[in-house]
């Protein structure tokens, strides 16, 4: 499929995540019930009206289409022919609180291949997209990884995963030994906008263990499109998995894979 092919499918993936944008920021001006599925895992019901919205959008645009969607089909295989994928709202910890780092994200996927991305910040309207062959851009404008040579250089950004407090591997030992070893790194709290801004610029790089499909597919094609490289974190192929996410400009991704492994 070319990428002028995939021009209307992108546009409803826009509508969608509008939608969902503007439900959020209506939700912001009243009190937001929150339920828990984990310790740490929050559920709002704005993130239920989100994915009815986004869902109902791209299903009557494409009745016959498969959803790999957070809150009501986790469990549909990312790579089993065309498949969207749904975040409704990521960062729903951050929303909850009112602190400013949450999303909307739609990604779709052909056996394994990551077609088109739309990344949707309603508080800052701004609009991450990419199509594979196309470029990424940003409200429109393309955009481009940094140019950020030196580890010691650079801005980075990570996670912990939910199941922390169960799980031996926490990535508490790896985030001090970045910190020491480069000019920061941030936790923002939602690994699609830290992927959309590794793929801008706005950071160098990015990693995150024990994620979800629905989480980095749209962003992880954003850094290849806009120049960057995409791995697991000890450089082997991507697998969309969510396991394992590492992202960079490119130039710094051998040091962080280093890095990374000394410091496990």
């Amino acid at each position: 499929m070319s990428p002028d092919d995939l021009q209307p499918a992108l546009d409803t993936a826009r509508r969608a995540v509008a939608a969902a944008g503007r439900i959020q920021l209506a939700g912001l001006e009243s009190e937001r019930r929150v339920m828990h599925k984990s310790r740490f895992d929050l559920l709002t019901e704005v993130d239920q009206r989100c994915e009815e919205a986004v869902l109902g959008i791209l299903r009557e645009a494409y009745p016959q289409a498969v959803f790999l969607a957070e809150e009501s089909s986790p469990g549909t295989d990312r790579d089993q022919g065309e498949v969207w994928l749904v975040d409704p709202l990521d960062g729903t910890t951050n929303y909850a609180r009112g602190y400013p780092a949450w999303c909307t994200t739609v990604a779709l996927r052909r056996d394994g291949e990551t077609l088109l991305g739309v990344v949707y910040d309603a508080l800052r309207d701004e609009r991450f997209e990419a199509v594979r062959g196309r470029g990424a851009s940003l409200n429109g404008k393309p955009i481009r990884v940094s140019r950020t040579a030196e580890l010691g250089r650079s801005l980075l950004a990570t996670g912990f995963p939910y199941d922390r407090c169960e799980q031996p591997e926490t990535n508490l030992e790896r985030f001090s030994a970045l910190t020491m070893r480069t000019q920061g790194v941030r936790r923002g709290g939602s690994a699609s906008l830290d992927l959309c801004y590794t793929a801008c610029g706005r950071l160098d790089g990015y990693w995150e263990l024990r994620i979800f499909p629905w989480d980095v597919v749209a962003g992880a094609l954003l850094v290849e499109e806009a120049g960057g490289k995409v791995s697991d974190l000890a450089g082997g192929p991507f697998d969309g998995s969510g396991a394992q996410t590492l992202a960079t400009n490119g130039l710094i991704h051998t040091a962080l894979v280093d890095a990374l492994a000394g410091s496990a």
